[in-house]
Formats: C-alpha cells, structure tokens, sequence
C-alpha cells in the first residue's frame, strides 16, 4: 500500500463522493519536497539513471504555455517514480528527452488526460508504449467530474492547490509556488492510478480502459488540419465568399507574425478582429484603425500589414476564393436528415436512444461507449443486411473498439431494423 493509500480513504464500489464524509487533506507539498529544475546535461543523465533504475508506473506531466506562446510545446516535464522519487526538467534547457523516453521503454505510464500531453512529450522524444489515463479512467467508471484535482480529491481524500494551471510556463526563472503546484500534479497519479485500477476491476470495465489505453499509445500523430482558418471564431457570421478570403489571408497573416515572435495568436490579433475586418472590408488604414480589435495601441506598421492582406483579396479572381463552408467527406449535418433522407434520419434517432439508454445502465459517458461519428456514419450508410453479425463488421471498420463493438452492435442493429 503506497504512502497516500495509508492515510485516505480510497472511494471503489460507487461514482460519486460520499455526501458527508471527512473533509480532503490539503495536499501542500510534496513528500520529498520540491525538487530542483533540471536544466543541463550532466544533471539531466543523474535522473535519466534514477528513473531507470526506479520501479513500477512513472508519473508524466508536462506543463504548456498555452494562451501565451506558439504552438503547444512543452515547458515544464515532471515524472514521479517508485525508487527515484520526483523530478522536474526544464525542455528549454534540455530540448531532447529521447534518453529519458528511451529508459522507459516499456514502462506503463500514468497521465491524465493523455491526449493533451502526448503531443508535446512527443516532439521533446517521449513516446509511451504503454499507458494509463486516468481522467478517461474516471470516465469509463462514472465519475461526473474528471479533473485531477477533483478525483484526487473524491478518490483519495486530498485535495491540491489550484490556481497556476493557466500561467506562462515558458516565464524563466519559475517561481516556487508554481514548482510547488507542478510537483503536486504528479505526486498522486501513480496512487490515483492504482486506486482507479481496482474500481474498474469491480465494476467489471477494467479490460475496456485497458484496451481504450493501448489504441490511446498506438495512435500515430494526428494530420494536419486542412483549412484551420475555418476554425476562426465567430467566422459563421462571414457569409461572402470574398469575405471568407479576408478571413483566410488575415488568419495566415498573423500565424506567421504569431509564430515568428513566438506568440499566441491571439494576442498578435483576436479572432473578432479578423471577422470584423471580414464584414467590413475597410478600404485603408484608417477606417481599419476604427474597427473592434484594431485600436490605438496598434502601431501604423501593424495596421498596414493587416490592410494589405485585406487589398490582395480585393484582386484574387472568382476561382481563388473559398466556398462557404468545408467540403464535408462523411454524413451531413444530422439537422439537414429529416430533409435529405428521413429514413436515415429516424435510423439516426433510435440509434441514438438505444446507446443513451444502455450508456446509462454502464454509467460511462455515452461518448465513451460509442463514438457519436460512428454512430452517425453506421445510420447513414448501414450495412445491406440489418443483422448484428453485418453491424459488428461495420462497426470494426468504422474504427471503434472491440468492447464498444461488443456492447453496442446488437443493439445497433436492432435500432437501425426497427426505424426501417
């Protein structure tokens, strides 16, 4: 039993915390106290030995600067094992961690919200092979809140301090409060990881996480985004397809200022901005200058930049300006079925009612038992024959898990026989 488990409580057997039970311990600081930043070399192979030789699950977190930098690279990496204790290492300083990546091989590692932290543990040479999640743990067995601070607290009896998620990470030198906050992230995951572990065994889903866990590992880096301009806030309000290239060239126009001075896009230039921009098509600098986002702060050179990218669009031909609208590659929008396909449609409907519904009888999310995208795509296009057996086929082409298979096909197949 680790150190965390003697002195709490741990919750297995129900999803929800106790109404009235002992208050959390406040969590204030590590067991061992904060550990130094590692920020060279020599140190950086101290602990690439220590976690080596260290046993069982290692704890992994990174901290991003999100809201404040380009990109989402990594800041901050902490990792907490049995036999080496915590440790916290600077990326800026030591921008490839292959070697502590490489130690691990093989090694299960915990992470909250994995999919969040993969990206950038990725791009510094940390690749697991093995994982545990705990958040998407926590959603498999039923808990209505998965933040780390919150099932730590429920499940362990703990509670960490808060207030230093949302901070510039990429600040140098970091200050001892966050450090502090950074080595409570990981100080509780292994414990958190175990406890969880049991819960999902007695609620029979433990082999359900497992296998969600190693596709989580498996997957290979996401494609880049085709048209991320489009994901521009606010750009539905943009109706004219010359509008759009406003949007369009502005958007390119400051990822490239963003990531050439290492900034958030947003803080180069708002989205609201550019859909204003968009809407008003302002003829010169000045009446740019009067439009929301483009105030007086902003330097003439700026504005200049910002009005030449909304000139080009004034020349661009017909045939260079964007359609309103991605180019959609699977089922349309589920509101246009009625109209388009009322058959599918009513597929739609009792498949959706059908996985609602025994989502709630195995208090998981019903995101979680199926993805709602299958779901769309199996309604839309079914298999010729409506059997459970055509179903499952259907299903395992379209991506979903084993055990989401096994638990929904025939009840799928049902839904889709039934609205026929």
């Amino acid at each position: 039993m680790t150190d965390a488990q003697q002195t709490a409580d741990v919750t297995t057997g129900t999803s929800e915390p106790e109404p009235s039970g002992p208050a959390p311990v406040p969590l204030l600081a590590p067991r061992e106290g904060v550990p130094p930043v590692v920020a060279d070399d020599e140190t950086f192979a101290e602990v690439v030995a220590a976690f080596a030789a260290g046993s069982g699950p290692v704890a992994v977190d990174a901290e991003r600067a999100s809201g404040y930098r380009y990109g989402q690279r990594a800041y901050l990496v902490q990792l907490r094992r049995a036999g080496a204790g915590t440790a916290m290492i600077d990326p800026v300083a030591c921008p490839d961690l292959t070697p502590l990546g490489d130690a691990l091989a093989g090694t299960e590692w915990v992470l909250h919200a994995a999919t969040q932290d993969l990206p950038c543990l990725r791009d510094i040479g940390m690749v697991p092979t093995r994982l545990f999640d705990t958040e998407l743990a926590g959603r498999l067995a039923g808990f209505a809140r998965v933040g780390l601070g919150v099932m730590v607290e429920t499940v362990l009896g703990y509670s960490l301090e808060k207030g230093h998620s949302a901070v510039d990470w990429s600040s140098r030198p970091l200050p001892d409060p966050w450090l502090r906050y950074a080595a409570l992230d990981v100080e509780l995951l292994v414990d958190l990881r175990d406890a969880l572990e049991e819960e999902l065994r007695q609620q029979g889903k433990l082999d359900w996480a497992l296998e969600e866990f190693a596709a989580i590992a498996a997957a290979p880096p996401p494609a880049p985004r085709k048209d991320p301009w489009r994901r521009t806030s606010g750009v539905h309000k943009v109706r004219r397809r010359r509008q759009l290239a406003v949007v369009r060239e502005l958007w390119t126009a400051r990822d490239q200022v963003a990531q050439r001075r290492d900034l958030s896009p947003g803080k180069v230039l708002s989205d609201a901005a550019i859909v204003a921009a968009a809407q008003a098509m302002p003829a010169d600098t000045r009446a740019l200058a009067a439009l929301h986002g483009f105030g007086h702060r902003m330097g003439r050179r700026q504005l200049q930049q910002w009005q030449e990218a909304i000139d080009q669009v004034r020349e661009l031909p017909e045939a260079e300006l964007p359609q309103p609208g991605q180019q959609v590659t699977g089922p349309p929008p589920p509101r246009a079925w009625a109209e388009k396909d009322p058959v599918a449609a009513a597929r739609l409907a009792a498949a959706r009612a059908a996985v609602t519904a025994h989502a709630e009888e195995l208090r998981l999310p019903q995101e979680n038992l199926v993805s709602p995208d299958v779901v769309r795509r199996l309604c839309w296009e079914p298999p010729a024959e409506r059997s459970s057996e055509a179903v499952t086929t259907a299903l395992r082409a379209l991506g979903a898990r084993e055990w989401q298979i096994e638990q929904t096909a025939p009840l799928l197949a049902k839904a889709i026989a039934s609205a026929d």
